[in-house]
C-alpha cells in the first residue's frame, strides 16, 4: 500500500522485482541505477553472497515528480530467488504496490519460473493481497541467448501470463526492455493513485 505523508506532501510507492534465482532481477535494478541522473535516484543498497546472488534485497528510491501536488517516489526492491529465502521474500513483499515478475527465458528454467510465480501468489495471499488484482508486469529476460535454448515468447505468455498483463522481452545485461518494464509497472501503480487523496491531518499515512 502506498504511503502518503501529508506533512511533506509525498507519496511513496513500492515495487518488487520477483522471480527465480539468477533470472535478472538485480541486473534490472543495476541498469536503472546506472542510467538515472543523480538527482533522480537515491543510494542503491545491495547485499549479495560470494556468487553475487541477491541475499536480501536491493533498494532504489526514485523521484518521479509530482501528482496532484504530491511528490511521488518509487522504492524498487528485489527478492532472493533461492527457495531457502522464502521468509525474506514474504518480508520484502509487505506493503507492495506493484510487482515485476522477471522470468528466465531459458527453456530448461520453465519449471523454476512456474514455481516462483506460484510462490509469489501464495506470499501475496498470505499478506492479505489479492494476487489477481495487484499491479503486475511480466519480463521475459535473457532473450539474447541462442534461440535453441529459449522458450518462445508465445509459450512463456501462455504458461505464465494467465492474467494477460503487460509483458516485455528483456536483455537486462544490455538494458533491453528494462525501462519499458519499469515504465509499464509505474503507470499501472500510478493509475491507482489517480483518485482524489482523502483529507487527513499532517503526518497521516495511507
Amino acid at each position: 500500500m502506498s504511503v502518503v505523508n501529508y506533512g511533506n506532501r509525498e507519496i511513496t510507492c513500492k515495487i518488487v522485482y520477483y522471480g527465480p534465482g539468477r533470472s535478472g532481477k538485480t541486473t534490472n535494478l543495476q541498469h536503472i541505477f546506472s542510467q538515472l541522473p543523480e538527482e533522480r535516484k537515491g543510494k542503491m543498497v545491495s547485499l549479495a553472497t560470494e556468487t553475487d546472488r541477491t541475499l536480501f534485497f536491493d533498494f532504489l528510491p526514485l523521484d518521479l515528480g509530482t501528482i496532484s501536488g504530491f511528490a511521488t517516489r518509487f522504492q524498487l526492491y528485489t527478492v532472493p530467488g533461492q527457495v531457502y529465502y522464502a521468509a525474506t521474500r514474504r518480508l520484502v513483499l509487505q506493503g507492495v504496490d506493484g510487482v515485476v515478475f522477471v522470468a528466465d527465458s531459458q527453456a530448461r528454467q520453465m519449471a523454476e519460473n512456474i514455481e516462483s510465480l506460484q510462490d509469489l501468489h501464495a506470499n501475496l495471499a498470505e499478506e492479505g493481497m489479492d494476487p489477481r488484482t495487484i499491479p503486475l508486469v511480466m519480463q521475459y529476460n535473457k532473450r539474447d541467448l541462442p534461440p535453441a535454448e529459449l522458450s518462445a515468447m508465445q509459450e512463456l505468455d501462455h504458461t505464465l501470463n494467465f492474467r494477460g498483463v503487460p509483458s516485455f522481452p528483456g536483455t537486462a545485461t544490455a538494458g533491453g526492455g528494462v525501462f519499458e518494464t519499469l515504465r509499464s509497472i509505474s503507470t499501472l501503480v500510478l493509475s491507482r493513485l489517480s483518485a482524489p487523496v482523502p483529507t487527513q491531518g499532517p503526518g497521516g499515512k495511507r
